[in-house]
C-alpha cells in the first residue's frame, strides 16, 4: 500500500476522491454498468449511519416498514407532476418470465405512490393519524453519468413517509426529521451543513416545500445530503385518501417525505479526506481504533483487545505478515481514527504510541494510560474534524451584490457557495445557470434582505446561495 498511489486532492479531485474510494477497499466496479460493490467498510459505514438514525427516528415514534420494489405505470401515474419529475430516471420491467406483462412495471425510483396506495386502505378516521413510517430500501434511478456513492444507479437509501390530519403537523414534521438529519451529520459526521428551503424551481417533484441539507466538500462543491419534503394534500387528493375527522366530516390527511442515502459516506470522503486516503469521524467509524503489534507482544496485546472490550471501544487487530511500514500506510488510507502502535521496545519502558489519523501526531503513553487517553483523543478528533470542515467551508462562502462581482466570482473560484440578492423570478436563477453552471443551492431566510436582486436589478425579496454541485 503506498500513499503515492493516491492522486493528490488538490492537483486532480476527482481522481483523487475515486482513488480513496478504491484504495480504502469501501467500494468496487461491478459488471452491472451504473453500479457499484459496496465492500465491507464502506458497508460497515453505511451500517454505523443506520444505526445511529434508525435510533432517532424511532426515538421521534417512526416505525420501520417495507415497501414493495415494483410500481405499476398506472400506480406512478396517478400524480402527474410527480411522474414528470422522474420519468427520465425510470428503469421499467416489461417481462416476468417469458411472459410479456399486461402493464408494464417500474423499479421503485422513490416510493410515495406505494405509500399512498397503502394508506388509502389504512386512513379511515382521525384516530388512524399520525402515521409515522420509515423504510430502508433499494430505490434506482437510471443516472448517465455515475460516481461511487454519489451517483448510482442502484441506492442504498432511506426514506420517511407520514401522514398528518392537519397542515401544521406535517409542516411540523417536515422541518423536525429535517432537523434530525442536521443533528447527525453535524454531530456524527463532523459535516457543518447549510440548510435551508430549495426554490419552487429546484423542489422535489410533487412537493409545496423541500428542505435541504447542503455540505461543501473540501474543494468548495456543493453535495445535497439530504432533504424533506412537505407534500400538503396534493398526493392524498389525487389517490382519494380521506377519513373522518372529530367533527364527523370527511378530510383530506397532509403528508410529508424525508430522505438520505450513502451519499452521506461520499461526503465523509470529500470533506474530511486528505492525500493519506479517508479520515473517518470516530463517532461513525466502525472501528474507532487499530491496533499494530510489532514484536512478540502477544501478552499485552490480550490485554488491551480486553480493556478495550470493557470501554465499548470498537478495533482492528493487523496481525498480518506485513511490514510496520505497510501496515502504518494502509491504516492511514483506511482512515481509522487512531492507530494504536504496541512495540516490544515501547513496551519494555511501558509505552504505547497512538496516531491520530486527522493530523498524524504520535503521542506516547504508558500502557495503563491507552485507554483514557485514547476516550480523550477520540472526542477531541470529532470536534477537531467538525471545526476544520466548518473553517473551511466558511473561506468559501463569497457575497455578490452586482451581476458584474457574480461574474467575476464565478470565473475566478472554480467552488464555494456564493450569497446573492433574489427577486424571486426563476430568470434570474435560469440565467446563472446558463451563464456560469452553478445551480441554487437554498434561500437564505435568516438574513436581511436589502438592496436590489444581484442578477436583474429589480427589488429582491430575499438572500439566495447559489454554488457548483455534485
Amino acid at each position: 500500500m503506498e500513499v503515492k498511489d493516491i492522486t493528490n486532492r488538490d492537483v486532480d479531485f476527482a481522481k483523487w476522491y475515486t482513488d480513496v474510494c478504491k484504495k480504502a477497499d469501501l467500494v468496487d466496479y461491478s459488471s452491472v454498468k451504473g453500479s457499484m460493490i459496496i465492500r465491507p467498510l464502506g458497508y460497515a459505514i453505511w451500517e454505523e449511519i443506520q444505526k445511529v438514525l434508525d435510533r432517532m427516528f424511532k426515538e421521534t415514534g417512526h416505525e420501520n416498514v417495507q415497501m414493495p420494489m415494483f410500481i405499476p405505470e398506472s400506480l406512478l401515474n396517478i400524480e402527474k407532476e410527480h411522474v414528470e419529475g422522474f420519468a427520465p430516471e425510470v428503469a421499467w420491467v416489461t417481462y416476468g418470465g417469458k411472459e410479456k406483462l399486461e402493464e408494464r412495471m417500474c423499479v421503485r425510483p422513490t416510493s410515495e405512490v406505494l405509500f399512498c396506495d397503502h394508506y388509502k386502505k389504512i386512513i379511515n378516521t382521525y384516530r388512524d393519524l399520525p402515521i409515522l413510517y420509515n423504510q430502508w430500501c433499494t430505490i434506482v434511478r437510471w443516472e448517465k453519468t455515475t460516481r461511487p456513492f454519489l451517483r448510482s444507479r442502484e441506492i442504498l437509501w432511506q426514506e420517511g413517509h407520514t401522514m398528518h390530519a392537519t397542515a401544521e403537523e406535517a409542516r411540523e414534521e417536515t422541518l423536525r426529521m429535517f432537523n434530525v438529519y442536521k443533528t447527525f451529520q453535524e454531530d456524527y459526521l463532523a459535516l457543518p451543513v447549510i440548510t435551508g428551503k430549495k426554490t419552487e424551481k429546484e423542489k422535489f417533484a410533487g412537493a409545496e416545500e423541500t428542505y435541504t441539507l447542503e455540505a461543501m466538500m473540501y474543494n468548495g462543491y456543493a453535495l445535497q445530503n439530504g432533504t424533506s419534503h412537505y407534500f400538503g394534500n396534493h398526493f392524498a387528493k389525487a389517490f382519494g385518501i380521506k377519513f373522518t375527522d372529530k367533527d364527523n366530516t370527511q378530510k383530506t390527511p397532509y403528508q410529508t417525505s424525508w430522505g438520505v442515502s450513502t451519499r452521506m459516506i461520499g461526503a465523509i470522503i470529500m470533506t474530511h479526506g486528505d492525500d493519506h486516503g479517508l479520515v473517518l469521524p470516530p463517532k461513525i467509524a466502525p472501528f474507532k481504533t487499530i491496533i499494530i503489534p510489532i514484536g512478540d507482544v502477544s501478552e499485552k496485546l490480550e490485554e488491551l483487545k480486553s480493556s478495550l472490550k470493557n470501554n465499548n471501544i470498537t478495533f482492528k487487530v493487523d496481525e498480518r505478515d506485513k511490514t510496520p511500514g505497510f501496515k502504518f500506510a494502509e491504516a492511514e488510507v483506511k482512515g481509522y481514527p487512531v492507530r494504536i502502535e504496541l512495540g516490544k521496545r515501547d513496551l519494555e519502558n511501558n509505552l504505547v504510541t497512538l496516531v491520530r489519523r486527522d493530523t498524524l501526531e504520535k503521542i506516547q503513553v504508558t500502557f495503563e494510560d491507552v485507554v483514557p487517553k485514547l476516550n480523550e483523543l477520540l472526542d477531541i478528533i470529532q470536534k477537531d474534524m467538525f471545526e476544520r470542515a466548518k473553517t473551511r467551508r466558511n473561506s468559501m462562502i463569497y457575497d455578490a451584490k452586482t451581476y458584474e462581482e457574480l461574474k467575476t466570482l464565478a470565473t475566478t473560484k472554480d467552488g464555494g457557495f456564493i450569497k446573492i440578492n433574489w427577486c424571486g423570478n426563476v430568470e434570474c436563477e435560469n440565467k446563472i445557470k446558463d451563464d456560469f453552471g452553478i445551480k441554487s443551492r437554498c434561500l437564505i431566510e435568516d438574513e436581511a434582505v436589502t438592496g436590489a436582486c444581484t442578477v436583474c436589478g429589480k427589488e429582491a425579496k430575499t438572500r439566495l446561495y447559489i454554488g457548483r454541485q455534485y
